[in-house]
């Protein structure tokens, strides 16, 4: 995939939240952000990237498996059967404390200690 659908750029430039999903040791492992924080560190392409002050257990579960899923959704973007759409996001993701991402987080959020930044391969739409 080198560049996310339209219909998703949409969707992340219309919604609130975030969810982000990592394979902890006990099974799935939820996070959440605000939306506004992934569109103020956008880049383009198919990269995602967040401001990370915490996500310690995220960043523990991506060090032993990188496989991560994110849902977004807007009430706000038409969908299959109408207003309101959501797609979940399936890549790979990591915690980075150095480099472009992390400065840039660091640089919008002083509180961030890196970034969370997600590579997606694949974007399916659910609704």
């Amino acid at each position: 995939m080198n560049t996310l659908p339209d219909v998703l750029k949409n969707v992340l430039d219309k919604a609130e939240i975030i969810a982000i999903a990592t394979c902890g040791e006990d099974g799935p492992h939820m996070v959440a952000t605000w939306a506004d924080y992934l569109r103020a560190l956008a880049s383009g392409g198919t990269t995602l990237a967040a401001p990370a002050g915490g996500y310690r257990q995220t960043e523990k579960n991506l060090q032993r498996n990188p496989r991560v899923q994110v849902l977004v959704g807007s009430k706000g973007v038409e969908g299959k059967h109408g207003m309101g759409t959501g797609y979940r996001l399936s890549g790979t993701g990591s915690i980075q404390t150095s480099g472009e991402h992390a400065e840039r987080a660091r640089q919008k959020y002083p509180w961030a200690r890196g970034a969370l930044v997600i590579e997606v391969q694949k974007a399916e739409q659910l609704l």
